[in-house]
């Protein structure tokens, strides 16, 4: 295993919605401590995964303070802050901080296709929120539309202190990540994939030291990453390869929308809502997502029955 506290599997939990669109906060506990019994090394909230882009501001506080407090230590929690403007983006890092965060995650600076920070705005910013002084993982995502080159990330590993850890999802990340941690060398101290693990062999044979996952089988794909660092290679090769028909059903066709459906098959929560303008999923493909799960036999379809 690596010596490094940045390993293993960080999902991201999924935020449950009442069939009216408001809030479930009490199945936002439950996915929470479904997360901690599936034996996650932490938690990430209000990412992408998380619907993020569809929760208020003040819905943003009011799970961050619930969600710290509901965890209580129990495993570290990454708290996502991405925003345009700096000074929003250093407010929400401070909230996390005063909440009992342990790291905060954020993509660069952009605003739809035309509004995107240069490398230097982009430093300034995660210099700016550096200063709260929470560890911060870049999301290095292909949503914001920003090019992080690995110059770049060198440099904020190399100069701005809080910055340790980064999550690679771009395309070809395995590349990426194998690029950065050559240049970037005991600076780059959390590598880690996402995109729901649909790379990680690649990513973990590349140098990644853990995965950010999805939530919805986090319990199968820990394994996987746990036996590859310890070196048990092949094992690792045929516990990924049980699990990849439905993790490339959940990449490829369902995104953030399969975890919350596992997760209403699994008694977790009582809805898979998502305000609009985000489709419920079709049944078909819902149906599919269920038929490549059952023969895994995850916590994720037993835990609420």
């Amino acid at each position: 295993m690596t010596d490094t506290p940045y390993t293993g599997i960080w999902p991201v939990a999924p935020t449950p919605f009442h069939e009216d669109g408001t809030l479930d906060l009490e199945g936002m506990k439950r996915v929470l401590d479904c997360q901690i019994d599936m034996g996650v090394d932490g938690i990430c909230i209000l990412a992408n995964f998380s619907e993020q882009f569809l929760i208020s501001d003040a819905e943003r506080e009011t799970l961050t303070r619930l969600c710290l407090e509901h965890v209580a230590g129990r495993v570290p929690v990454i708290v996502t802050i991405s925003h345009y403007a700096t000074q929003i983006a250093v407010e929400r890092a401070r909230l996390a901080k005063d909440c009992g965060a342990a790291i905060v995650m954020m993509m660069p600076p952009y605003h739809g296709a035309l509004m995107k920070g240069t490398a230097q705005q982009t430093f300034e910013q995660f210099a700016a929120v550096g200063e709260v002084g929470l560890p911060i993982m870049v999301q290095d995502a292909p949503l914001s539309g920003v090019d992080l080159p690995v110059p770049l990330l060198v440099k904020m590993a190399r100069e701005i202190e809080m910055v340790k850890l980064f999550k690679i999802e771009c395309p070809q990340a395995a590349a990426k990540l194998r690029s950065l941690i050559a240049e970037g060398g005991a600076a780059i101290e959390g590598p880690f994939d996402g995109e729901e693990a649909i790379t990680l062999l690649a990513d973990l044979d590349a140098g990644a030291t853990g995965t950010m996952t999805s939530g919805m089988i986090p319990d199968l794909i820990g394994p996987v990453l746990r036996d590859f660092l310890a070196g048990n290679r092949q094992k690792a090769v045929e516990g990924y390869a049980r699990i990849l028909p439905a993790v490339n059903h959940e990449n490829r066709q369902c995104g953030f929308r399969s975890c919350k459906a596992a997760m209403v098959e699994g008694g977790v929560i009582k809805s898979d809502f998502s305000r609009h303008p985000i489709p419920p999923l079709h049944p078909d493909t819902r149906a599919m997502l269920i038929e490549l799960l059952r023969p895994l036999d995850p916590l994720v379809l037993r835990w609420g029955r």
